[in-house]
């Protein structure tokens, strides 16, 4: 692979990456889509495995239609050889030159790259989040869609933020019993931005609390999970109240989650302009990863870069008027995230009020927060850098990327996403392999 050439190298085969990959090749530019996962849709278009052999797949998407059109144009080019889909690909690096650096076949080259590596999950920690059984709200939706399995049969959905909506009504339809969804926020403060919500959302929203009602499940808004109880796995979770009453509700599974977070890992920031471009030449990006605002937005920003890409890879200008469409969604749906931002909100004394001193906050180094608030309390840390020289909190497998918000809480500094020289875990023979490998091109 070392040796073949793309016209442009697309991360990330979500909503964002695949409209991308099909715009640029629909204007002529050979493409590669790299993916982590073995089928292409992200985890909004997430498929169940071929080996499940589902009937009914539809059933877990409210958007397959669309869905159906994006694999069919994707199917078709990778059929004529116009879109080559690099499954089960991790890029750990993006050198200068577009040599994208992968764990599994080394690195593949382009001319220009577009960045849609997506989002992760905020999950901020509170007493018994470690428990079996307690997974985030993106994981419960993950094994649904995924692995069609449920993470329990009695089921309580916390947190904050729209995501918690398909969670919800998915794992009911699935047949789980949803005994709670609690949500620190109020979807109704969106009556406050109504001119910011398009026609669609307001009939997506109805959609869904139509499911809610079908399936018994009451919302219960400014409720906040505390803490879950339990031995072996989650038997119970405690909820509170905007007045803060307390209601234990029984269950063997929580999907939790507070929102979403752009993942950085191959950039530092990704400030984009009109064309989806960003501050360094030849690289766009689009999706989750340049702001938080759902899969349609994504559709929209993606459709853009790979235009872009496609007419200034080929040495022409590129005409905004091809894409005039997709700026006027993507600016009706920029003004509804923003909407959604103001509203779906953690309470701000919650670091205080829920977060015990014995509550792990890194769960790869076992850092309980008593430790965390006295490296700020005591050794004068203010960031997130300096509590985790002095505690270690964020120096595990996952590098901070889980614990990260939730330490920056409870030592009351700036979150900031750490920069990191690798977006993966590597191999040190796989490093060595391309040093030989640059020795090599280097010799005359």
């Amino acid at each position: 692979m070392s040796g073949e050439r793309y016209g442009l190298a697309v991360v990330g085969a979500g909503p964002a990456g695949i409209a991308a990959a099909l715009e640029a090749a629909d204007g002529g530019v050979r493409v590669a889509l790299l993916d982590a996962a073995p089928q292409p849709g992200g985890q909004f278009y997430r498929q169940p495995a071929p080996g499940l052999r589902a009937r009914r797949a539809r059933a877990l998407h409210h958007a397959w239609r669309t869905w159906r059109r994006l694999s069919e144009r994707l199917e078709a080019h990778i059929g004529e050889g116009r879109v080559t889909h690099l499954a089960e690909h991790q890029v750990w690096a993006v050198e200068p030159g577009f040599a994208l650096h992968t764990l599994e076949a080394g690195t593949v080259r382009a001319d220009g790259v577009v960045l849609a590596i997506g989002a992760y999950e905020k999950v901020l920690p509170f007493p018994g989040w470690t428990l079996p059984g307690v997974v985030t709200a993106g994981g419960a939706q993950a094994m649904l869609k995924g692995g069609l399995v449920l993470p329990g049969r009695t089921v309580v959905v916390a947190g904050t933020g729209p995501l918690l909506l398909p969670v919800a009504t998915g794992l009911a339809a699935a047949g789980a019993r949803v005994a709670a969804l609690a949500d620190a926020a109020d979807p109704r403060g969106l009556l406050r931005h109504a001119s910011a919500v398009p026609l669609g959302k307001v009939v997506e929203g109805a959609g869904y609390a139509a499911r809610l009602a079908r399936h018994g499940i009451r919302p219960r808004w400014r409720h906040t999970v505390v803490a879950a109880h339990g031995v072996d796995r989650v038997e119970a979770v405690t909820l509170a109240g905007p007045d803060g009453t307390r209601h234990r509700v029984a269950c063997d599974a929580l999907a939790v989650g507070h929102g979403l977070l752009p993942h950085t890992d191959l950039a530092d920031s990704f400030e984009v302009d009109d064309e989806q471009r960003t501050p360094t030449p030849g690289v766009w990006a689009a999706g989750e990863v340049t702001g938080i605002g759902g899969a349609d937005l994504a559709l929209a920003e993606g459709t853009i870069a790979g235009r872009s890409a496609a007419a200034r890879l080929r040495g022409a200008q590129p005409d905004p008027a091809g894409w005039a469409a997709a700026a006027r969604r993507r600016e009706r749906l920029r003004r509804f995230a923003a909407a959604l931002d103001a509203v779906y909100r953690v309470p701000g004394d919650w670091a205080e009020t829920v977060v015990t001193d014995d509550t792990l906050l890194c769960r790869c180094e076992e850092v309980p927060a008593s430790a965390v608030r006295e490296a700020v309390r005591d050794l004068g840390a203010g960031d997130l850098r300096t509590v985790k020289l002095l505690t270690r909190a964020g120096m595990g497998w996952c590098q901070g990327r889980v614990c990260a918000p939730g330490v920056a809480a409870v030592a009351g500094c700036p979150f900031t996403a750490p920069g990191r020289s690798f977006a993966r875990p590597v191999p040190l023979g796989l490093l060595a392999g391309d040093a030989d490998e640059e020795e090599e091109r280097e010799q005359p």
